[in-house]
């Protein structure tokens, strides 16, 4: 699930796959149909703009297909001069974030806290902002303030290990 046709000629140079468009916002009958059909079918992967309006299409998007995939590519792949887009992002970015795609967990259990993402130095340092982008990159999830990532945290199959592993590899790099 991609946003336009630019992004599908980006995901067709990174991947050979089946690509639906949403034509941004306003998703039409028919479309949400295919997307249903793939969705009950094969299962779909969502990989939306990782600005606003990519995260309310695939907030739409998720309300209908819980089960759905989700990839996320980082800002700073996507983004040429002032254009955030997925059809700015290389092959090689495109690839990462379909292999890092995650499935949401219904569990609702919280495995994080707040006071892991605080401990992190997720919050409440000058640097919180990047060590978190860089979090969700590493991660697969995408960035956000420290509630959405707490959310993405606990919705996708992280582990403690994985997110441990994530955390030193930040700090070893000087983050």
């Amino acid at each position: 699930m991609v946003e336009g046709r630019d992004d599908t000629a980006a995901v067709k140079r990174a991947a050979e796959a089946l690509i639906i468009e949403t034509h941004g916002f306003g998703i039409k009958k028919e479309t949400w149909n295919i997307i249903k059909k793939a969705y009950e079918n094969q299962g779909i992967i969502i990989l939306t703009d990782p600005d606003f309006s990519g995260e309310e299409i695939r907030r739409k998007l998720t309300e209908r297909f819980p089960d759905a995939k989700q990839a996320f590519l980082a800002r700073r792949d996507a983004i040429k001069k002032d254009d955030i887009g997925i059809e700015n992002a290389k092959p090689e970015a495109i690839v990462e974030a379909l292999s890092k795609a995650h499935c949401t967990v219904h569990s609702g259990d919280g495995m994080f806290t707040e006071e892991d993402i605080y401990e992190a130095g997720l919050t409440g340092r000058q640097d919180s902002r990047q060590r978190r982008a860089e979090v969700g990159r590493l991660l697969g999830i995408g960035g956000g303030n420290a509630k959405a990532l707490l959310s993405k945290l606990n919705s996708f199959s992280i582990t403690r290990e994985e997110f441990d592993e994530t955390i030193r590899t930040i700090d070893n790099k000087g983050h």
